[in-house]
């Protein structure tokens, strides 16, 4: 473990906060892990975690642990004080590590997977996070389409709580993915607007389902591909958060897909 960082304004913390922007995680292509259960996710996905920051007035159990499986595999570890852990921690009540990882890419044709959650132009990191959880608790990958927010902002991460690391997620753009899932079995766009209630569409095949923007919801070339479905709303909304209409029309196909 190297010997502790005091300020804030060190320049290695400096140049790693920095990576809470997208701009500096594309150019680097490494990203931050926040939190032992996150990382410990990540390691056990294979993820090539590239250095980690321990501050031992944060850490719990598990982070003490986890420190020494770093150890252990030689990541450089690094402790720091405090106000330096606070620079580079986005959470209320950290538990005291970040960890500095390689991104990946993942083109569509490698989602193998007969139950796909298509994410389009979803606008807040907190849904995608939650679309991440809920495709890997339905053991459905997940296309990001046209993204707005990439999958390796620390806040998807975070509202993921480590699924960004075992869920299999392709980026695309929407003509390539539409071009991709057509011929692969049903395509079911979730809209307001639609006859078909999504319970009555037929998900025991292979089967895409496509969540919109929270603002514009889902774009005309994606209602023009597929079959357009609904959830009935008996009050005064018109629709729920994007990550709520993807969790329920996901579980369905898992309801009628079992035994």
């Amino acid at each position: 473990m190297s010997p502790q960082i005091e300020s804030p304004s060190n320049r290695r913390i400096l140049d790693t906060a920095r990576l809470k922007q997208r701009r500096q995680r594309d150019r680097t292509g490494r990203f931050l892990i926040e939190g032992a259960r996150e990382t410990q996710r990540a390691i056990a996905a294979g993820v090539s975690i590239v250095e980690a920051f321990v501050c031992r007035a944060y850490t719990s159990p598990d982070t003490v642990a986890l420190v020494d499986a770093l150890d252990n595999a030689q990541v450089q570890t690094t402790t720091v004080s405090a106000s330096a852990f606070d620079k580079l921690s986005l959470r209320t009540g950290p538990d005291g590590i970040v960890a500095v990882a390689a991104t990946w890419e993942a083109g569509i044709e490698s989602l193998t997977a007969d139950l796909l959650l298509v994410a389009e132009a979803i606008e807040k990191p907190g849904n995608l996070g939650a679309m991440l959880r809920t495709a890997d608790a339905a053991g459905a990958g997940l296309v990001i389409a046209d993204p707005t927010v990439d999958p390796f902002n620390p806040n998807v991460v975070r509202a993921s709580q480590g699924s960004l690391f075992s869920t299999p997620f392709a980026v695309a753009d929407s003509p390539s993915a539409i071009a991709w899932l057509r011929d692969r079995g049903s395509l079911l766009v979730a809209t307001p607007d639609a006859s078909t209630v999504y319970w009555d569409a037929v998900m025991t095949g292979p089967t895409a389902i496509v969540v919109g923007s929270e603002h514009a919801g889902v774009g005309q070339a994606w209602l023009k591909a597929g079959l357009p479905i609904r959830i009935p709303m008996a009050g005064a909304v018109d629709s729920l958060n994007a990550s709520v209409s993807a969790a329920l029309a996901l579980f369905e196909a898992v309801r009628q897909r079992r035994p």
